[in-house]
């Protein structure tokens, strides 16, 4: 069974993308182990001049890097991810590089009728930078639009057909994950090449 990490996209106290990952452990609990993480406790990223990571980044850091996989779920905050989101994985490209080679599958609920589609194309081009370069699930995109009305009273998605979509994207991160095992060879130098990577040297 593989291990997996529900990151929660948002520092929001009540949020429908923590939700739907609340959903996925609970439905597919019998498939996979997902714990659900969040990034409302990390600083905001500001480069400190010492390069010392907050204990909650290398903690953070380090369930990345001992999972199989990562499911991130995200809002839209004017078309893109939420700040919260983007200083997050910046503490997680700093000095430490748990996304490298890490397969991820992007999901995203809003309460309008895009449901953050947008935000998982940003999420999507910041996940392949080169301090991350995590391998992002291709031509998958959970979109849970309206997402205030999506769930009952116990949590559980109402809409039978986006249950099977969930099911069907969910059924291909476990083989994508079982395929990227296989392609471990050139991880070593990958995480060299971030180590190593400078913007103001490009």
């Amino acid at each position: 069974m593989n291990k997996l990490i529900g990151l929660v996209g948002t520092n929001s106290d009540h949020s429908t993308n923590r939700m739907l990952l609340q959903y996925i452990q609970k439905h597919f609990s019998d498939k996979a182990d997902i714990e659900i993480v969040e990034i409302k406790d990390l600083p905001i990223f500001d480069k400190p001049a010492d390069m010392q990571i907050p204990a909650e980044a290398k903690a953070l850091a380090e369930k990345i890097e001992a999972a199989d996989g990562v499911i991130i779920s995200t809002p839209e905050y004017d078309h893109a991810v939420p700040a919260s989101l983007m200083s997050a994985l910046s503490w997680l490209s700093y000095g430490i590089y748990p996304f490298v080679d890490k397969p991820v599958m992007i999901t995203g609920a809003s309460y309008g009728v895009l449901g953050s589609s947008r935000a998982q194309a940003h999420l999507r081009q910041i996940l392949d930078a080169p301090e991350l370069k995590a391998r992002i699930m291709p031509s998958s995109e959970f979109l849970l639009s309206h997402s205030l009305q999506a769930f009952d009273a116990d949590n559980n998605l109402k809409n039978p057909e986006q249950i099977q979509e969930l099911e069907g994207l969910f059924e291909d991160f476990q083989m994508f994950i079982n395929i990227m095992k296989q392609l471990s060879h050139t991880h070593a130098a990958h995480v060299k090449a971030a180590e190593n990577f400078s913007w103001e040297n490009n």
